[in-house]
């Protein structure tokens, strides 16, 4: 999986301040968004707009 820096970043600071592994962060992050039904909201922007 390819993370941007500042996501790793992210979760590499909860990781030192919980004492969990990042990658596992991530993958408890991931299981509560399956488990609640979250769905990413993505707004490309407007082909038309973008000239």
């Amino acid at each position: 999986m390819r993370l941007l820096e500042d996501v790793e970043d992210y979760f590499k600071d909860m990781a030192d301040e919980s004492g969990v592994l990042y990658q596992s962060l991530i993958n408890l992050y991931l299981r509560d968004c399956l488990a609640n039904s979250r769905k990413v909201q993505i707004n490309w922007p407007n082909a038309s707009t973008a000239a």
